[in-house]
């Protein structure tokens, strides 16, 4: 099963990720991470952003693939996750920007965008670690629900409830995307270790059906279920359905002095 770590807050999170980040890299230098946007991930950024300043470590060589990208938004607008990924993690970090993908959202191309995506990262000998967060209707990356599990990098249909949840990001509903490319849950699961975060009741729901409920499409984030090194940090909030909590902390708590993220 996966490794549940249910810590205090974002920030404390944001910690474990950045040191577990760190430690690839050293074994690692040009290590890939699987990048993630959205509010989800900003705590992990920030503490690795501090890490990597205070310690000096030289991100340069380390290679990123975001896990998607809005259909038909122009790559300049702020909220292209082109845009988001270069102010909130290239930029901070001090990665080579030349090193950092993200699916390629123009119209013109969109039918080959998603093959050209699965070579680029096939190319790089795969995704060492992938950040996920988790939406309220279960999607990881842009997976909605009745996305296959063995799905690879494709064009999708946004729900309204995500185009409602992401719409705090532009002025109005009106201008959040209904289409997008994403990463598919077969993409995801080639990653060597999956970390999937979410903070709030409002996930609770979510999690507990990734971590406790059958492995569904209907239910996208179950499929951490079929990965051998998948951890998921969780707040005490986005915890608070989970059947086997006491569990959880009793084998976080008692880990052997070795295990790492």
């Amino acid at each position: 099963m996966a490794e549940i770590v249910i810590v205090q807050n974002a920030d404390a999170a944001g910690e474990l990720v950045a040191d577990a980040i760190l430690r690839l890299v050293a074994r690692t230098p040009d290590a890939v991470l699987g990048l993630a946007t959205g509010s989800t991930p900003l705590s992990s950024y920030q503490a690795l952003a501090a890490k990597v300043a205070a310690q000096r470590v030289d991100l340069g060589s380390v290679r990123g693939f975001a896990l998607d990208e809005y259909v038909g938004i122009p790559v300049e607008h702020p909220e292209s996750y082109r845009s988001v990924i270069n102010r909130e993690v290239v930029q901070p970090l001090g990665m080579n920007p030349e090193l950092v993908h993200v699916p390629n959202g123009a119209l013109d191309g969109i039918q080959t965008a998603g093959d050209e995506y699965e070579a680029a990262i096939l190319a790089a000998g795969g995704i060492d670690l992938q950040i996920l967060g988790i939406g309220r209707t279960g999607h990881v990356g842009f997976n909605e629900p009745g996305s296959s599990l063995s799905s690879l990098t494709r064009t999708k249909t946004l729900t309204e409830q995500t185009r409602i949840d992401n719409a705090r990001f532009f002025d109005s509903i009106d201008e959040v995307p209904v289409h997008c490319i994403t990463q598919g849950l077969g993409t995801i699961l080639r990653a060597r270790h999956l970390v999937l975060l979410a903070f709030g009741e409002a996930k609770a729901d979510a999690i507990a059906a990734a971590v406790e409920g059958p492995v569904t499409a209907s239910q996208p984030g179950s499929v951490i279920q079929l990965h051998p090194h998948a951890t998921v940090i969780v707040d005490e909030a986005a915890a608070s359905k989970l059947a086997n909590i006491d569990y959880y902390r009793h084998v976080w708590n008692t880990r052997f002095d070795w295990e790492e993220l």
